[in-house]
């Protein structure tokens, strides 16, 4: 089916847009280009997404420069085991009327209330603290003092995990992970990316980014990823995929369903078969398709299972990954 002009030159829109993100990210971001596609995708599906990677890898920069090229508003907040939810809301003041002394309560918006929130190290806070945070990033507002506040379009959080270091650290609750479309794995560098970003970073000269969306762009991008159409052949897959990961699915059969039984905990839930259709249709969308295919599928599975299945005990001590449950699963599901 062939689409009507005006939605081509509305996809071309889009794809012109995702070029130009990639270009200024790509000043002051050295490679990581899997990583800048997963961010990219996750924000035209308004999702969040949770990066994990080692310090130093410049998961704070990624953010940043994405706020820079969107030009949407940017906050960061360290998170820290005495945050407490009102660090992360806000909070009321009693203020005075110097005039007429009258007292009132006036309410006082915390950090929460940007466009994209950058959750640095979002493990290291309380489970109380993660709670609020769950809130905004379900329902798109957030409750203090009795009354709701609905947060601004688009509200996204990009929040970072440190994976080696768990002293003093809070794991994030199945429920909350689940909130993330991706978990995206920050890598090392290869050699010549390394050696290119040192060269870049200790020289005088300073690379600035130029704001390439706005936000009116943004939100009309992010509305017409939806439009995008999914055969019916396309979402079988994508679910077949998800339920594979179930060690009780009754459509597992033969290999697969000995393997997710011995190896699988539990598997993903079916916000996962949403996320890889939504995500699907972002990924075309941004390619510059009108319609998403297998190929789709396959390379977002891995982002978005990988933080929903929980290997068994007997995996873990074998060694098994999350990873490689997935690419178990992808090899074991057919369309």
């Amino acid at each position: 089916m062939s689409e009507p002009s005006a939605l081509k030159e509305q996809i071309q829109d889009v794809h012109e847009g995702y070029r130009q993100l990639r270009e200024e990210i790509a000043k002051v971001v050295i490679g990581q280009n899997e990583v800048v596609d997963l961010m990219i995708i996750s924000m035209m599906a308004n999702a969040h997404s949770l990066l994990m990677g080692v310090p130093g890898l410049a998961k704070t920069l990624l953010v940043h420069s994405l706020a820079e090229a969107t030009s949407l508003d940017f906050t960061r907040v360290q998170f820290t085991p005495d945050m407490m939810p009102s660090d992360l809301i806000g909070t009321e003041i009693l203020q005075e009327d110097r005039v007429s002394g009258h007292r009132e309560f006036k309410f006082v918006k915390g950090p929460l209330f940007t466009n994209l929130l950058l959750a640095d190290e979002i493990n290291r806070t309380t489970p109380k603290t993660q709670a609020a945070l769950l809130q905004s990033m379900q329902e798109r507002q957030v409750s203090a003092a009795g009354v709701t506040y609905t947060l601004d379009k688009p509200f996204l959080v990009f929040a970072t995990q440190n994976p080696i270091e768990q002293e003093g650290t809070y794991p994030l609750p199945e429920a909350q992970l689940d909130r993330f479309l991706f978990r995206i794995d920050v890598k090392y560098p290869k050699q010549n990316e390394e050696i290119e970003m040192v060269l870049n970073t200790t020289s005088r000269t300073e690379t600035h980014i130029q704001p390439v969306y706005t936000r009116e762009r943004l939100l009309e991008h992010q509305a017409l990823v939806r439009q995008i159409p999914a055969s019916e052949t396309v979402v079988r897959y994508a679910v077949s995929l998800v339920r594979a990961t179930r060690p009780d699915a009754e459509s597992n059969s033969g290999k697969q369903l000995d393997f997710a039984m011995e190896n699988i905990r539990w598997g993903a839930g079916p916000r996962a078969s949403q996320s890889l259709i939504l995500a699907g249709k972002a990924r075309a969308l941004l390619d510059g398709r009108f319609a998403v295919e297998k190929e789709d599928i396959d390379f977002l599975a891995k982002p978005i299972l990988v933080h929903r299945i929980m290997p068994t005990f007997k995996a873990e001590a074998e060694g098994i990954a999350s990873q490689q449950l997935v690419e178990q699963t992808l090899a074991s599901v057919s369309v």
